[in-house]
C-alpha cells in the first residue's frame, strides 16, 4: 500500500482513544490537517504511545506532527513509563534556594531528560517551556511559572531548552506575550490585560527574546486580550504576531495557537471564523482539541487553500534524529535527580 503524500495542513487536532480507529485514520488524511495532539486519554504507558506514535507517522508523508503537554506537575499527560516531573516553578524554588548554577543544571538536566523519553516514543513536539511570569494572580498558570522574576525566566527557560535540543524533541514557548498577570482563566473566558506597552516590554516578553535568541522553534500566543496594545486578543493579532513577534523580535519560527476551542477564542465568531483570523494575523498551525464537530468544520471550510507558504516553518516542528543520547545508566541518574528536587522542595 502506498502512503500518501499530503503537504501538512494548518490543523493540529485530537483522536478519542489509545488507538486509531478507521473513522479517525481517513479523517488525519484531510489535507487540512497537519499534526495530531495527545491528551491523557491517548496515553496508557510509554509503550502504547510510542506504537500510537508509530502508526500516526505512517499515514502520510511528510508524517503528521505529534504534540503533547508534558511541562510537568498537573500538566503531564503521559505519566506511566516515564518520569513523573514536578511543577516547573521547582526550578525556580531551587533558584531562590541553591542559586543560579544548581537551578540551571537542573533546568538542562530536565530538558534533556524529558527530550530523550518523549523523542524515543516518537513524540515531535513539545508545548513547553511555560515562560509566563508569576504575578501570583492567575491559577490556571500557578505552578507552572519557573519564577517571578523575568531575567530568571529566561535564564531557567533557555537552559531548559538547550538540554531538550540535542534530543531532537522540538520545544514550543508559551503564552505569548505572557498569560500570568490576569486571574481569569482562558479556557473559560477571555482575560483582559490592561498594562501598558511598557510594562509587558519590559518584563513579560524578556524571556520570549531570550528564547527566540536560542532557536526555540515554536511559539503559542495566549487567548488574551492587551487593549494598551491592540484591540485583538494576542493570538488573533497581526500586530501582536506579525509587527511584534515577527518583526521586532525576530521569530523566524512557527507561531501555534492555543486552542480555538476554549471560551478565550469564543469572540471571534464560530471555529471557521476563529481559524480564518487566526490565519491571516499570522499563526502556522490551529489547535482544535476535544471538539471533533468543531475540528471537522475547520477541516471543510480550509480545504480549499494551499498551505504551501507555512511548510518550511512547520517542518520545524517535526522531531528529528538525537544529536545526542545519553546511556541508559545517565538516563536514570537524571531521573533521580528529578526526584530529588521533588523531595527537597516538597
Amino acid at each position: 500500500m502506498n502512503t500518501p503524500v499530503l503537504p501538512r495542513g494548518p490543523l493540529m487536532v485530537d483522536v478519542a482513544g489509545p488507538a486509531l480507529t478507521a473513522e479517525e485514520r481517513e479523517r488525519l488524511l484531510h489535507p487540512a490537517v497537519g499534526g495530531v495532539i495527545l491528551f491523557a486519554r491517548n496515553c496508557v504507558d510509554a509503550v502504547q504511545v510510542q506504537a500510537l506514535c508509530a502508526d500516526l507517522h505512517a499515514l502520510r508523508q511528510p508524517s503528521l506532527l505529534i504534540g503533547i503537554d508534558q511541562e510537568g506537575g498537573r500538566v503531564q499527560r503521559l505519566t506511566e513509563g516515564v518520569t513523573r516531573f514536578p511543577p516547573q516553578a521547582s526550578l525556580g524554588r531551587l533558584w531562590d534556594q541553591a542559586g543560579m548554577l544548581p537551578a540551571v543544571t537542573m533546568a538542562r538536566d530536565w530538558g534533556r531528560l524529558l527530550g530523550t523519553e518523549l523523542r524515543s516514543l516518537g513524540i515531535d513536539l513539545d508545548f513547553t517551556p511555560c515562560v509566563d511570569l508569576d504575578w501570583g494572580v492567575s491559577a490556571v498558570i500557578g505552578d507552572r511559572a519557573l519564577h517571578r522574576d523575568p531575567q530568571v525566566v529566561a535564564t531557567l527557560a533557555e537552559a531548559l531548552w538547550r538540554g531538550l535540543a540535542p534530543t531532537g524533541l522540538r520545544g514550543v514557548a508559551k503564552h505569548f506575550p505572557g498569560h500570568g498577570a490576569v486571574a481569569v482563566d482562558s479556557h473559560v473566558a477571555l482575560p483582559v490585560d490592561r498594562r501598558s506597552w511598557a510594562e509587558l516590554a519590559a518584563a513579560d516578553l524578556y524571556p520570549f527574546a531570550a528564547l527566540i535568541a536560542a532557536g526555540i522553534p515554536g511559539i503559542m500566543p495566549a487567548h488574551c486580550l492587551y487593549p494598551d496594545v491592540d484591540d485583538h486578543p494576542a493570538g488573533f493579532s497581526r500586530h501582536w504576531l506579525q509587527d511584534i513577534l515577527r518583526e521586532q523580535m525576530g521569530f523566524a519560527g512557527a507561531i501555534i495557537s492555543d486552542d480555538l476551542s476554549m471560551g478565550g477564542a469564543h469572540g471571534l465568531g464560530d471555529v471557521s471564523a476563529r481559524a480564518a483570523v487566526a490565519l491571516e494575523a499570522g499563526c502556522d498551525l490551529l489547535l482544535i482539541c476535544n471538539d471533533p464537530a468543531a475540528a471537522n468544520q475547520a477541516m471543510a471550510a480550509l480545504s480549499p487553500r494551499s498551505w504551501d507558504d507555512r511548510g518550511q516553518r512547520l517542518a520545524g516542528l517535526a522531531g528529528v534524529s538525537p544529536a545526542e543520547k545519553p546511556a541508559a545508566a545517565e538516563s536514570a541518574a537524571l531521573a533521580r535527580r528529578i526526584a530529588g528536587l521533588s523531595a527537597v522542595l516538597s
